[in-house]
């Protein structure tokens, strides 16, 4: 942002155009395990690559008022096929039976901006964002198919595979079961207000018909996903932060991981409208320094009713640090560090034991013990605003929180990513 001056270089944007495509390759050697079940990560020498590729058009309707529009390719597939590990290792894949890349639509919606003061700053052109004078304080309304953590768990140090830490828990709040398709979208209503210090934000959004489904249920008397977030702004010793605090509600028709235990390997007969399921998150960022910033998320929901959407996470805690290159001469260089401990909930981890499995994990048995998971990356910016090449190394303990699988397992990544 810049503030409000008797500037007239900077011109409010009409329509604007990005792009961004992420290529990432992960690797995996041969670890030891007692036994395997269907969703269990291979214990086999182990190679994939995911690609996306995303068009991000925007245009201004009337005073306050945007459309944006983004088709996307998608294809190959995470290790395993993306399953075996809750913490997920590439947040760029999803589990879909066909790798081929696909085209779909990731984003359409309406945003409309209302101003409460007449003070203006000036927002730079950027993915999904218009350049152009906004109110430093306003409400909005988002109506249409976008990504809810587009809007929701933001954090600065962590919160996009395509640029920072790879993993699933540490891109978003694991324990946050967040409406969305397989490929991470979902149709919503989002309200926000927005002021220098404060933010509230509030989305109602469509689940999928089916665990981590493609196709929306529109039955929203029966089916639907409320998203509360509050976050706070601060500054400590001159250095820059946030807090933010999330709640979740969300009633589907899912199956019941208690009433699974007759028969576990059914979950779905007791799959009936009514089941719901909460949960709460905290999330911080903190600059230390000029060039280091620290940043902590806590998650846990009650676990009762099976996984709908994102990952089989009821418990966790994360933090990490990342170090810009500034002190080498690569201020457009990153270096991050960061670890995660998941964990379930009573009623889930017994439906593992018992030989339940959900759309993500499932061993046919299971010894319990938290899923641990630490990650290393450097990001190197190879062309000024435009390409960036990553190397990743993360070292996985008890995937799929089964200690009879504990490895550990050693995973190296190389990601190209490219945006203009």
């Amino acid at each position: 942002m810049v503030s409000a001056q008797t500037t007239d270089s900077l011109k409010a944007e009409r329509f604007s155009v990005h792009f961004q495509s992420t290529v990432i390759r992960q690797m995996k050697p041969a670890f030891h395990a007692a036994y395997s079940g269907s969703n269990s990560l291979s214990t086999r020498e182990d190679a994939q690559t995911s690609l996306t590729s995303t068009l991000f058009l925007g245009l201004h309707l009337w005073d306050g008022a945007s459309f944006y529009f983004n088709p996307e390719l998608s294809g190959g597939s995470g290790l395993s096929g993306a399953v075996g590990v809750a913490d997920a290792l590439n947040g760029e894949t999803y589990r879909i039976g066909n790798p081929a890349p696909q085209l779909s639509l990731a984003r359409l919606y309406v945003r409309q901006l209302i101003a409460l003061s007449d003070k203006r700053s000036y927002q730079n052109s950027d993915i999904n964002q218009l350049g152009g004078w906004i109110p430093e304080r306003y409400v909005s309304i988002t109506i249409g198919k976008s990504a809810i953590a587009d809007f929701f768990d933001g954090n600065k140090f962590s919160h996009d595979p395509r640029s920072q830490f790879m993993a699933w828990s540490l891109m978003d709040n694991g324990a946050w079961d967040y409406p969305a398709n397989t490929h991470g979208y979902t149709e919503s209503v989002i309200l926000e207000y927005v002021s220098p210090t404060h933010e509230l934000r509030y989305a109602a959004s469509l689940l999928p018909k089916a665990p981590n489904g493609e196709e929306l249920n529109w039955n929203i008397g029966k089916a639907l996903s409320h998203s509360l977030e509050y976050t706070h702004k601060h500054t400590i010793a001159g250095q820059e932060g946030a807090i933010r605090l999330l709640g979740y509600f969300s009633t589907a028709n899912m199956g019941s991981y208690r009433q699974s235990l007759v028969n576990p390997s059914d979950i779905a007969s007791t799959r009936v409208y009514g089941h719901t399921k909460y949960g709460f998150g905290i999330n911080a960022e903190q600059n230390i320094t000029g060039d280091l910033g620290c940043f902590l998320r806590a998650g846990w929901n009650d676990g009762h009713n099976e996984t709908w959407a994102f990952t089989e996470i009821d418990r966790t805690l994360s933090g990490g640090f990342v170090l810009t290159g500034q002190r080498w001469k690569r201020s457009n260089d990153n270096i991050g560090l960061a670890y995660v401990i998941s964990g379930l909930s009573k009623d889930h981890r017994d439906f593992l034991q018992a030989g339940g499995y959900g759309f993500e994990l499932g061993d046919g048995n299971l010894n319990y013990a938290p899923e641990q998971l630490a990650e290393l990356y450097y990001s190197a910016e190879m062309k000024k605003d435009l390409i960036y090449l990553t190397a990743a190394y993360q070292l996985l303990f008890n995937p799929g929180y089964n200690k009879d699988r504990s490895g550990p397992v050693n995973v190296f990544s190389v990601r190209l990513h490219i945006r203009m």
